[in-house]
């Protein structure tokens, strides 16, 4: 009898170790992703545009939907941000993401839904809401492929 309970408990283990290990993957890339969300957040706030732009893939593919507008390339979103948050009279406040929802796609992409909230400095607030593409690149690691924001106003 302990024989056989001992070959079931082996057995077990085989089905339930893929599982665990996929779930330690899973939880591994989330945590990734939102500290990739946590360090755009740190330097937005900072008024670090370059910073906050290491979140995203440094590719003419990059591609950005907003207001009714796509832009495509890394360098046309980073145009996008610093006219429309740096140019004269215009500023970046303070950015803060909430009700963050990741989905694993696989071992290598991710969609990531939330909420965006920007107080400038007067107290205006403005927000809407986001879904990005995440990809994860083997020397860079985990990268927004595609950023769709709208605003609530």
């Amino acid at each position: 009898m302990k024989a056989n309970s001992l070959r079931l408990i082996a057995l077990l283990s085989l089905f339930l170790l893929p599982a665990s290990a996929q779930q330690n993957t899973n939880g591994q890339a989330e945590a990734e992703i939102r500290a990739v969300l946590d360090a755009q957040t740190e330097a937005w706030n900072k008024g670090n545009l370059e910073d906050f732009m290491k979140g995203y893939w440094r590719s003419p593919k990059l591609t950005f939907y907003s207001a009714g507008n796509k832009r495509a390339g890394y360098d046309a979103v980073l145009e996008r941000y610093r006219k429309t948050y740096q140019s004269e009279g215009k500023e970046m406040g303070k950015v803060a993401f909430s009700n963050v929802e990741i989905e694993l796609l696989g071992k290598k992409a991710a969609v990531v839904r939330g909420r965006w909230d920007l107080t400038l400095s007067e107290g205006k607030k403005l927000g809407g809401l986001y879904t990005l593409i995440f990809r994860h690149f083997k020397k860079q690691g985990w990268k927004i492929i595609h950023d769709h924001t709208s605003s609530d106003q």
